[in-house]
């Protein structure tokens, strides 16, 4: 277990034990990093961790605030028994579209909050650190910017599908030590910028390219033996719909 992953389950056991209430606001990242002995940036992928949970809202220019408890909000979903190349169909039709909507509906806090997301994973990225904490932020931040809460809540409802899923967690233990982030990032830019410029298409296309970008990535660590193996039955989604 990482070291930030370790202080967000303390400040979440902190939040459940009714030391933080609903409602409100964290102490200051330099405050809780000095309580925990941690450096600020430690503190920080924490609260993303529990940002990503919905256990704390982070409100541009004024704070990390509790959020009221969702049921099973923080606690892993179930398996759902989708393969991995399923459930990226899925992410392609409905993520493009989203990236499309989100171009239009950006606003100034949105755009900040993505650039934030980028920055973490320029520090992974750095560092070699494989951490897909900053790559569900940015996508997560995405859905959000579409201004529109059953968007971001499928999206956000997908992405738990993708790590509670024991086919996806399979094909991860092939991934050893490769790091596909670098790639990430670049594609998280091509969409980034998308964004900032108002332009729809080129983001609906971004986002279709990253994914087939993904997708190519896991076909190549994939053992099309495995009778779980499902890159035959869900083919991408064809990019005449991104037209």
């Amino acid at each position: 277990m990482r070291l930030y992953q370790e202080i967000g389950n303390q400040l979440r056991q902190a939040i459940v034990a009714g030391q933080h209430q609903p409602g409100d606001r964290l102490p200051p990242e330099r405050d809780l990093a000095e309580r925990f002995a941690v450096s600020r940036s430690v503190v920080r992928e924490a609260l993303i961790m529990l940002e990503l949970e919905k256990v704390v809202e982070v409100r541009k220019g004024s704070g990390v605030y509790v959020l009221e408890p969702v049921t099973d909000a923080a606690e892993p979903c179930a398996d759902s028994g989708y393969g991995p190349f399923e459930l990226l169909q899925a992410r392609q039709l409905v993520e493009s579209e989203v990236a499309a909507f989100a171009a239009m509906q950006a606003t100034k806090s949105d755009i900040l909050k993505m650039r934030e997301a980028i920055e973490l994973e320029k520090g992974f990225v750095a560092q070699g650190i494989i951490d897909e904490s900053a790559d569900e932020l940015f996508h997560t931040l995405l859905a959000q910017a579409s201004q529109n809460s059953v968007l971001a809540n499928v999206v956000y409802e997908l992405w738990q599908v993708r790590k509670h899923s024991r086919m996806w967690q399979g094909l991860h233990q092939h991934v050893g030590e490769r790091n596909y982030s670098e790639l990430w990032l670049d594609d998280h830019q091509q969409i980034l910028r998308a964004v900032m410029r108002r332009e729809p298409k080129a983001a609906k296309q971004a986002m279709w390219q990253h994914l087939e970008n993904v997708k190519s990535k896991l076909l190549e660590i994939s053992d099309a033996e495995d009778p779980a193996f499902d890159g035959f039955l869900f083919e991408s989604v064809p990019a005449s719909l991104n037209d």
